[in-house]
Parts: structure tokens; sequence; C-alpha cells
């Protein structure tokens, strides 16, 4: 007599679902009937590549982009979220990928906006604002002056201030949208420490991130989007990281950090006591013909101001630049261009694009020069040189005439990149070329890098993501405090090894004295 089998134990009703959900840009149909729910107290992480749809149904969820066709349900009512107002009324928090800030006001004005505490009189109590300006802060671990205008801050800190902000209002749902991609490890590991909290409150959140490692540590299920359709949901112990890759771009993907073997040249790019104005430096370094050096460190350490410093966008305040032994010290990123020297910036969306303007434009600006002739701009020859770029990036055709604004985040970092190939240098400076980006884009960008040094250019990357810093690079520089404080050759270099140079605990680590 066969045993009967135990029947699986009913799921509680979803806290949110939303069911059937459309949405069309024009002929671009950005999401096609996708179903996803949330359970309340769990986390539920949303994957899939740059343009899948998972930035598009959070909109909707937000209430900043309104659905075409589909339901929402909370708690089993079909409810209608019209605004970003509704959906707050409803208990619906996001913290976006992109800040949603006003750099303009201080940190405490950004906290309290739209909840600003009055007095009595009905005018703005500042000192209320200050203290509980502070009291979210220290909910979250960020040592942040409320006082100082966010614009000045990093922006890891400015994603802290957004941070404190979505966790103040006591979400029942809360949205992360790549949180932790501008945040150093220390700061990472104190969200994860409160998603744990809010997650045992019964709060249920929906982790939208490209790095696998953190899905894998603080997801309970995973969702995979690709092409505007759910792919599939399943129970993370159901499931491998190799398969979400498969899931997510159709196709298995070679190791992530392969790279040529290739041998250092000649010095291209000599650093040496490069100072800044804000107390950065002296910073000395040298990145050969062929070779990728990365700069590692906490937030903070000064890795993004010394790239600035090379590249003219601020003034050093002492020391020599060179390129190819000719002196480049630039006071202005013209003169750094000139020089031979480029660079993708942090924040491709304030540094780098001109996001109303077209795609084409936006790859051939700094490359006009090269296609005038007799005093014409010969419109047909740029075209046919940014489209061999983007064929070569992979982005579609059809993004050619669009705004750089209607890009995925993948695909606006993909155009600043191939601004730079349609220019000659010797010298590449990529500050966090992946930060925001799935991992298809990230094994696109890798293969250009890879390409880059195999013709001879010298390449020097920003990165705060120590698997990609050891994984691309031939040599890594960890910085602390403004100054190179360690070398290790990314052979022989573990993550562990990095932290303990970034945070200056190696010696202790070591049995030795402080440092």
């Amino acid at each position: 007599m066969s045993r009967p089998q135990p029947q699986p134990q009913p799921q509680p009703q979803p806290l949110l679902r939303l069911a059937a959900v459309a949405k069309s840009f024009g002929p671009t149909r950005a999401l096609d009937g996708v179903d996803f729910d949330l359970r309340a107290g769990e986390v539920h992480a949303l994957m899939g590549e740059n343009g899948a749809g998972k930035s598009t149904l959070m909109k909707i969820l937000a209430g900043n982009v309104q659905r075409d066709a589909g339901r929402i349900l909370l708690d089993g009512q079909e409810i209608e979220i019209r605004s970003p107002a509704d959906a707050a009324a409803h208990g619906i928090a996001i913290i976006h990928q992109e800040l949603n800030t006003v750099p303009a006001m201080t940190v405490a004005e950004n906290l309290a906006l739209g909840r600003e505490p009055r007095n009595r009189y009905g005018a703005l109590d500042r000192r209320a604002m200050l203290a509980s300006a502070r009291q979210k802060l220290a909910r979250i671990g960020a040592d942040i002056d409320p006082r100082r205008e966010l614009g000045e801050l990093s922006v890891g800190r400015q994603q802290m201030v957004e941070i404190a902000r979505a966790v103040s209002e006591s979400a029942r749902i809360l949205v992360l949208d790549e949180p932790t991609a501008a945040l150093s490890r220390a700061e990472a590991l104190h969200l994860y420490g409160l998603i744990g909290e809010m997650r045992a409150a019964g709060t249920g959140l929906i982790y939208i991130s490209h790095r696998m490692e953190e899905v894998w540590q603080l997801a309970d299920r995973v969702t995979v989007f690709r092409d505007g359709t759910c792919i599939g949901t399943r129970e993370k112990d159901r499931i491998s990281p190799p398969d979400v890759v498969r899931m997510m771009v159709g196709r298995p993907l070679d190791d992530l950090y392969h790279r040529d073997s290739r041998s250092a040249g000649d010095v291209v790019l000599d650093v040496q006591g490069l100072r800044g104005a804000d107390g950065t430096g002296p910073v000395s370094l040298q990145v050969r013909a062929g070779e990728v050096v990365c700069l590692a460190g906490l937030i903070g350490a000064g890795r993004t101001e010394v790239a600035r410093l090379i590249f003219g966008a601020d003034k050093p305040s002492g020391g020599t630049v060179t390129v190819h032994g000719r002196p480049a010290t630039a006071t202005s990123p013209a003169r750094a261009m000139a020089a031979g020297i480029a660079m993708v910036p942090e924040d491709r969306k304030k540094q780098a694009l001109f996001l109303d303007h077209s795609v084409e434009d936006n790859i051939a600006v700094s490359s006009l020069a090269g296609h005038v002739h007799a005093g014409v701009l010969k419109r047909e020859r740029i075209r046919g040189a940014v489209e061999g770029q983007m064929h070569r990036l992979r982005l579609r055709h059809s993004a050619l005439r669009l705004p750089a604004k209607a890009l995925s985040g993948g695909n606006q970092q993909k155009a600043v990149l191939a601004r730079w190939l349609m220019r000659t240098c010797d010298v590449l400076i990529l500050d966090e070329p992946t930060r925001g980006v799935d991992v298809g884009a990230k094994s696109e960008i890798y293969e250009v890098i890879n390409e880059l040094a195999a013709v001879g250019k010298a390449i020097l990357v920003i990165s705060s993501d120590l698997p990609e810093a050891i994984g691309i690079s031939d040599r890594i520089l960890v910085m602390r405090a403004g100054q190179i404080v360690h070398e290790l050759p990314s052979r022989h270099a573990t993550e562990e090894d990095v932290m303990f140079h970034a945070t200056g605990t190696v010696a202790h680590a070591h049995g030795e004295d402080n440092e």
C-alpha cells in the first residue's frame, strides 16, 4: 500500500500582486503582460538585463508611469496608483538607482521634503528638522552632517541619504533599485542588517540588483525578466546563479572575467606627486601600454578625485602627469584630451551625457573635428563611424536617433564608452564602468577593455566591485585617505587582501603595529 503523498501547503495571500501588466512607449513594448507578486516579510529579487522591463514595472508601482493594461492588488484588493502620492498612501516606498533628490538643498531639507515640520506659527521648524535628520541618518549608520548641501556629497553618500529617507517612511512595501551600487562595503553591510530588520517586521522588499552574490545573500525568491516578459520565478534554493544568467540573457555566458594573456609595454601614463586642493595626494602611479590598472578602496578614499585631477576636471595643486614622456598635466578636460587622455566618469547622467540629445550626437560629440573637410562637417561620415561603434558595443541601430535619456543605464554607459572609442586616445580612465549595468552588458564592456589593452592602450579603472577589480586588471593600487597605500598583482590578490589595506587593518591582521 503506497503512502499518501504530502500535500503542498497553501501559500498565504500575497501582500502585493501585479497581474498581466502591459506598457508600451510608442511602438516599443516595454512590458508584455507580466505577473509578479510579493509576500509580506520576504525579499523578492527582480533580475534581468538593462531594458528587460524591471524599471518600467517599478515606475508603474511608484505612480510615475501609468500602465496600459493589467491590475495591481494590495492584500487581494485592486488599487489604482496614479501618482507617487498614491503609492505613498498605500505604503509603497522606492529607493531609486538614479538619485531622486535635490542637490541644491541640504541633507536635512531632502530628508524632510514633503513632510517639513512646522512650529505653532506655521513656519518651518529648522531645529526639529535637523534633529529628525540626525535620527534618520543614525538609524542607517550614516555619519553625514545634515546641514551640508546634498550636491557637495559623493554619489555614495547621496545614496545613503536616499536610503535614510525611504527607511524612515516605515513602508509596507519597499523597492530597492541597485541600492548598493555606490556604497562602500561597510555601508552595504549596514544596509543588509536593516533589510533583515524590515523583513522580520513583515515588510515586503523588492530587490533589484545585478550583483549575484548580493541576491544570493538576501533574497528568498528570484524573478527574471527578459525583453518585457517574465521568464520565471523560483525559490532561491531551487535555482543557481548560472541558471539565472541563462534566463536573463537567453544564452550561457563564458567566464565573466575572461581576459587574453598580455604583457605590459613601455610606460604610457606617468603620474608623480599629484595633489589636489581638497587634500588628495600626493599620488604617484604608472600605467603601461597594454596594461589595466585598478584603483581600489573605500568610497571617500580619493580614487575619483585622482582620476579628475589626471583628466583636468579639477586643477591640481602640485605634481606632474606625462603621457609617453610628454608633459600632460591638464588644467581642463580639453587639454587632457589633446594629450591623449579620455575619461568615462562615475555619474554618466550628470557628467557625460547630453540627455535630451540623440545617441548619435552623444557618441560623435568628442570627434567632430576629425570629420570636417574644407570647413564643412561631414554628417554621413560621422554617422558611419557612430554606427560602427554601436555595432561593436551591441547598441541597436534603432537607438541612433533616440534621446540618450530614453536608453537603459547599461546602454547609456555603452554610448559614453563608444564616444571615446570614436576618438584616438592613449590613456583611458574608467570610473565605475559597470555601475548599475547588467551581467550581459558587463561582459561586453570587459571584452572592449580586453580589446583596447590588446592594442596597447593604457587603462586606469576605478571599481568598488572587488571581484571585478581583481578579475579585469593586471595590478591593483589600493587607496586610503587620499593616497596609494599598497600595490597588489591581481593574479595573487584576494578580496580580503584589498579590504585589509583599504581599511588600514592589514598590519594589525599580521600581528604588527598599526600603520
